[in-house]
């Protein structure tokens, strides 16, 4: 019993110790922080932007006399308030 253990145990480290596994284990991680940070705020900001140009409605086929119709006409003071000016100014040049 206790052999086998052996065995197995001497099996086990052969394996991990072989030429494809000898890579793996020494290989380092390096990750490049600054560069992962930007590539995901680009895509972040390009969701966004998607999102944003996707709120904004399309018009289309828009009826200008039904909206004009809506609104109803202009006040009469506005048009008369713009009017004063070139009475009074018509007076003084008539004296």
């Amino acid at each position: 019993m206790n052999l086998l253990l052996e065995i197995l145990y001497f099996v086990k480290i052969i394996t991990y110790f072989c030429p494809s596994n000898l890579i793996f284990a020494t290989m380092g991680v390096t990750r490049l922080k600054r560069k992962d940070r930007k590539n995901k705020a680009r895509a972040n900001n390009r969701v966004a932007r998607i999102k944003q140009l996707l709120l904004t409605p399309v018009i289309k086929n828009v009826d200008m006399d039904e909206l004009r119709a809506q609104f109803g006409e202009a006040p009469k003071n506005k048009v008369a308030a713009t009017e004063a000016p070139a009475e009074q100014k018509e007076e003084a040049s008539a004296e």
